[in-house]
């Protein structure tokens, strides 16, 4: 069985076709979580995401997965977890739980499908997990402005070639870009993937460099502050 162990809680992944990778767990750690706050993790996987912003203070997390595999995993992680009282996972294809569920959420986070116009690998659950034939960026962004409250946030990762066609669709449905945080591993390497935050607001935009390793396995000090509270090796 494969588990990956973080401090609070563990991740079993075996029949996810998705594992827990560093962009993921970074991407999960600098989550704009308010305590109290109700999120939604959209494509959720193991459900690693969701087990974050718990941990991070998110009073209620609804986490939903459309390959059975991996909602299976997720709902045996959540129910492992500390939080098992805090954390849902759902069944469903986002567009169909978007129509039905009737409520919103103060933040909406997706780690979603990310290839377009690319070769595709036999293997299904990687097909569906790695690619957006199941979840087109416009029925993403239909779905979130269904799903996102009026003061709230969505929270992406994309990889940094797709990110000026995301915003751009994004804005005609009236989200706007506020934050970027472009991930490279080392300081010699370029930008591969960027963490979004959008909000309903036209505010200020930000943008930002986060170099992820100083040297081989050695986490950079931006890196480590964010990762710190969750991975086994800074505990003390």
């Amino acid at each position: 069985m494969s588990i990956f162990r973080f401090q609070q809680f563990s991740v079993i992944q075996t029949q996810s076709a998705m594992k827990v990778c560093t962009d993921a767990m970074l991407f999960g750690a600098m989550a704009p979580i308010n305590k109290g706050g109700r999120v939604l993790d959209i494509g959720a996987g193991t459900g690693v995401l969701s087990l974050m912003a718990a941990q991070l203070g998110a009073e209620q997390v609804t986490a939903v997965e459309l390959t059975l595999a991996s909602y299976e995993e997720a709902k045996l992680n959540f129910g492992n977890s500390p939080w098992g009282d805090r954390l849902e996972a759902v069944h469903q294809d986002i567009q169909g739980f978007a129509i039905s569920i009737g409520r919103q959420y103060d933040l909406v986070i997706c780690n979603p499908p990310f290839f377009e116009n690319h070769s595709k690998t036999t293997d299904f659950l990687r097909k569906v997990a790695r690619h957006n034939d199941e979840l087109p960026f416009a029925d993403l962004i239909k779905s979130v402005d269904q799903l996102l409250s009026s003061q709230g946030l969505f929270y992406l990762l994309l990889p940094i070639n797709a990110v000026e066609k995301f915003v751009e669709a994004a804005l005609m449905a009236g989200l706007y870009l506020s934050k970027q945080t472009d991930f490279r591993g080392y300081i010699h390497n370029k930008a591969k993937v960027s963490a979004l935050t959008f909000s309903r607001t036209d505010v200020v935009f930000s943008r930002a460099l986060m170099t992820i390793y100083q040297s081989d396995r050695v986490y950079s000090h931006d890196s480590e502050q964010y990762l710190s509270p969750f991975l086994l090796r800074f505990s003390s």
